[in-house]
């Protein structure tokens, strides 16, 4: 298994493919170069990559373009734009489109690595925070899951409860049927022998 991590340079110049090369390479990682945004999206079918960089301007697909089809694909892969084009409107159109960052021409070997760090360590954020909020979805669910069977169970353990207590109950009312009535008939004989006494 690699445990390097894995870069993907789409420019259609091949010395600023190779320069990503020479620097990352001695850095630890490992890097490909591709020319055009159809050889990267036919290359990232064939293998998951850590960072990718691509230019803005190349014969076919922009790298703009390039870099929406690979959010759509891999949308935790980050994805920093190379160009020696900035302009507003692409940062803007590039904001929307989820990319991590730009990087302008002309290119150091310092520039380089700070970039690539900088775009791996945004992804293991982004990733920490979807897996923080993952666990914190499925212990809610739990806790929800968990007050539904105790319902259940306390809803089964009163009807059995009820099923045992319905002979006493009955019991009870038997037993106390004779004693109301014995209670009412005293009462009223009491109370019939006092309205005869006050009229004597």
């Amino acid at each position: 298994m690699n445990t390097k991590p894995q870069v993907l340079v789409i420019d259609d110049d091949a010395v600023v493919g190779r320069s990503f090369d020479r620097v990352l390479t001695e850095k630890g990682y490992e890097v490909s170069t591709v020319r055009s945004g159809e050889e990267a999206l036919e290359t990232i079918n064939n293998a998951e990559f850590d960072v990718v960089f691509t230019d803005i301007r190349m014969p076919g697909m922009d790298g703009l373009e390039v870099a929406e089809r690979i959010k759509a694909r891999c949308p935790w892969t980050p994805v920093v734009v190379i160009t020696g084009y900035g302009t507003p409107d692409n940062e803007a159109r590039a904001s929307v489109l989820g990319v991590n960052g730009f990087v302008h021409k002309p290119l150091t070997p310092e520039i380089i690595e700070s970039v690539t760090l900088k775009a791996l360590d945004d992804s293991e954020k982004v990733q920490e925070r979807s897996i923080n909020t993952a666990t914190a979805i499925e212990a809610e669910v739990s806790v929800v899951e968990e007050m539904r069977t105790l319902r259940k169970v306390s809803k089964f353990a009163k009807n059995i409860g009820l099923f045992f207590a319905s002979p006493f109950i009955a019991l009870g009312y038997v037993i106390a049927l004779p004693l109301v009535g014995f209670y009412m008939f005293a009462k009223l004989g009491f109370e019939a022998y006092q309205k005869k006494r006050n009229s004597t």
